[in-house]
């Protein structure tokens, strides 16, 4: 199958026009016209998913996170991207990434990590200028209300998470949640302006867990952690639309900060 056979499924669903403007999403190695056969999902490029890829025959890799995402000058393996991109192109592995153009897409990963979590009745959290049904984070309810506590132990359970970094509970109950998988620092204001009691993200600063006000519990579950279910959304993407397209969910993925607990 051609690249740009998959790659369109994917494109489809979370337009590259939809990325940030820093952002490098798209085809990074390889020619929309060449062949690959199978392909492993990730989170990142690492030397570790390569190995991998070689393993089980993966001739395109697709993460969520763009190994480039400034110039490269020199390609001498200098470190883990130049020795990743290198060995990519040598071993004709094809690179593909959808970054923030999957995080804003409708259904994307926000609604994919907020479904999870049991969140129901979703809404973007802060939409784009241009289509109010595209952009990033997202606010929704939950069935019932559920104890602060209870709410943080679901958070460990479904996210698998070691540590959960997070404000004072504000509030015994939760009910209205917002959910922005990644960096969401720059959404508190949004969760709280939409009424949310409990906002999860990740990358959180010491700052932004002063919450000016009662209203807003923020809880900072990892970035790996909070981005992890790409790989699953990636794959019910690709797997409805290719039916005989060999997919693998990669198994090396993994989390580069390590917690001593």
């Amino acid at each position: 199958m051609k690249i740009k056979q998959i790659t369109d499924v994917i494109e489809r669903f979370a337009p590259l026009a939809w990325q940030a403007p820093y952002d490098n999403a798209g085809l990074i190695v390889g020619r929309p016209d060449d062949e690959v056969h199978a392909a492993l999902l990730a989170v990142d490029v690492t030397d570790e998913v390569l190995d991998e890829a070689e393993r089980e025959g993966c001739d395109l890799v697709i993460t969520h996170h763009p190994i480039v995402f400034h110039a490269l000058k020199r390609f001498n393996s200098a470190d883990m991207v130049q020795r990743c991109v290198e060995r990519a192109i040598r071993r004709g592995i094809a690179l593909y990434a959808c970054h923030t153009n999957l995080d804003s897409a409708p259904g994307g990963m926000s609604w994919y990590l907020a479904g999870q979590l049991g969140v129901e009745n979703l809404r973007v959290l802060e939409p784009s200028d241009a289509d109010a049904k595209v952009g990033y984070g997202v606010v929704g309810e939950l069935p019932e209300p559920m104890a602060a506590a209870g709410f943080m132990r679901l958070l460990q359970k479904e996210l698998a998470v070691r540590a959960i970094r997070h404000s004072d509970i504000v509030r015994d109950e939760v009910r209205r949640v917002a959910v922005c998988t990644g960096a969401g620092a720059s959404l508190i204001g949004a969760a709280r302006a939409a009424g949310a009691d409990f906002y999860v993200t990740a990358d959180l600063k010491y700052n932004d867990f002063m919450t000016p006000d009662s209203a807003l519990t923020v809880a900072d579950v990892g970035h790996f952690e909070s981005e992890y279910c790409a790989i699953r959304l990636l794959f019910d993407i690709l797997s409805k639309n290719l039916l005989t397209f060999a997919l693998r969910r990669s198994a090396c993925t993994r989390n580069p900060v390590n917690y001593w607990v």
